[in-house]
């Protein structure tokens, strides 16, 4: 799980991303030929995506949501690997970033208890913080005095 630092992490979410468009397709087509949304409509009528069932809003929304928050773990673990900081906290954190992010498109595609997916949502963002936090340090922006 360590062998590619913190690259297989940010691979992992990736590859899930695409899967989650192959999922929005699968659901959105079938919904929308349906329910008689043509394309165009959804991005340029706010009414026409809520004639969609929740079920592919769900997994649309989720999509959009592994667009937003994970651009920044990205970044974050891209730039931990470039500082060779791939020690097996950072490891651990991404990985379990990953798995939490995983997690919460699956409650929000499927179930989508809103408790239950914002519980999620906040143990994936604190995970990121310490990320942030140890590239923080790993460029200078916080410094730790260990004595006078």
């Amino acid at each position: 799980m360590f062998e590619h630092g913190l690259l297989a992490p940010v691979v992992a979410l990736a590859a899930w991303s695409l899967l989650m468009l192959i999922w929005l397709y699968a659901t959105r087509i079938p919904a929308m030929m349906r329910m008689g949304v043509k394309p165009g409509q959804i991005s340029n009528d706010p009414d026409a995506a809520s004639k969609l069932p929740a079920w592919a809003r769900n997994v649309a929304d989720n999509y959009n949501h592994l667009m937003e928050q994970p651009t920044i773990f990205y970044a974050t673990a891209l730039a931990l690997q470039l500082m060779g900081q791939t020690w097996q906290i950072n490891v651990t954190l991404a990985w379990i970033y990953v798995g939490l992010r995983l997690l919460h498109s699956l409650v929000q595609a499927t179930v989508n208890i809103i408790l239950i997916r914002f519980t999620i949502f906040v143990a994936s963002s604190i995970v990121l913080g310490m990320l942030i936090f140890h590239a923080a340090i790993g460029v200078g922006l916080v410094r730790f005095s260990f004595g006078h």
